[in-house]
Formats: structure tokens, sequence, C-alpha cells
């Protein structure tokens, strides 16, 4: 069986948002298309509580997207996003999320940034989706959604690693690309055995 994974396809990573990434918003109509054929939908949202400790605003003294060391590794700061409840944090309203059988919401641990699907970033606190997946029986995934370079990333990864059969539309994701972070993505997941697919 096989699912479509739509990653934080949230309004604060759609131009505008506090996060914004570039062309954020162009993904939207074509994943629902996507979303038709799909056996299964499940869709990620970033969910962090207002005092984050990924946020910049957590660390005296640090601006957003400068660099720190947390107990489980480097970690970027951000400006604050996706805060639980608030407009940023919501779905773009165009993206069709009648059609999800799943919402997994990642990020609400306050010491803990998470951005893949799958783990939190200390690479052991599971978010539920892979027992989800074993007990429907889903072992292929295409995974679409923002960011390119960051959570799409990090849950090919984890799902490669965990066996899954996972492709990446690239067509329908976009980066950040922060300081070569998209050219290191594609090198890391086409070394894990992730397919880059595009139709575009």
């Amino acid at each position: 069986m096989h699912a479509l994974i739509v990653i934080d396809v949230q309004n604060d990573f759609c131009p505008g948002g506090a996060l914004a990434v570039p062309g954020g918003d162009e993904i939207v109509e074509p994943i629902n298309a996507l979303m038709a054929e799909a056996e299964a939908v499940v869709l990620t949202q970033d969910w962090h509580p207002a005092d984050h400790s990924s946020f910049a605003s957590s660390h005296t003294g640090k601006a957003p997207m400068e660099m720190t060391e947390m107990p489980y590794g480097p970690q970027v700061l951000w400006p604050d996003h996706c805060v639980i409840g608030s407009a940023g944090a919501a779905f773009h309203p165009a993206l069709d999320t009648d059609r999800a059988d799943l919402i997994i919401r990642k990020g609400y641990d306050p010491a803990i940034d998470s951005y893949s699907a799958f783990f939190e970033n200390d690479r052991r606190t599971p978010t539920g989706l892979e027992g989800y997946l074993r007990s429907r029986g889903i072992e292929a995934l295409t995974m679409v959604g923002l960011a390119t370079d960051f959570c799409v990333n990090y849950s090919a990864l984890d799902a490669a690693r965990l066996g899954l059969d996972v492709s990446v539309r690239m067509d329908l994701c976009r980066a950040i690309d922060f300081d070569g972070s998209l050219a290191a993505a594609r090198a890391a997941m086409t070394g894990a055995g992730v397919r880059l697919a595009s139709l575009g």
C-alpha cells in the first residue's frame, strides 16, 4: 500500500509567513491533485509552543538563522513560527485537508525541535507515524511539501532508514536553501536510496 506524505504546508512557510519558503504556495494545487490519486494521505504540521528552544527569541543575543548547540546536537535558530493555535501554524487555506487520513503534529516539546515526520531531532523520540504506517500495511511513500532541505529531507532519510520505499517529488517541494542546505539534502537523500522524482 502507498501513502502520500504532505509535509508542513502551513501559512508560516508560505509567502507572507514568518519563515516563508520561496514559492511555497505554488505547490498547493498540484499536491491536492496528487491526493486524489493516493491510497492514503498523511499531513504533518509544525506545532511549537511560543517559547520553543529552536526560536532565536528564546536565546539572548542570538539572531534568526544563527547556529547554537543543543543537547542533541547543532540547531539552527529560527524566527518564531508555527506557534500552537496561531494563524501561521494553520494549513494553507487552499490545501485539501479533508483528504487526510492522519495529521501528525511535531515540535510541540519546547526542548527539542522536530524536522522529521518520524522522529524529533534527538533522533530517538518517535512521532508515532511509523507505527501508523506499519499497522496499515503501508510500505511505499511519496513525500511532498516544505521545506525540501529540512523537514522533507529529514523525513525521507528516516523513512529510508526504517526500510520504507520512499520517493520525493522535487517539483512539489520548495527549499529554504540556507548555506548550501539544498545541495547537501539532495546528496544525503540520494545516498540513502531515496528516489528524487520530478514531473514538472
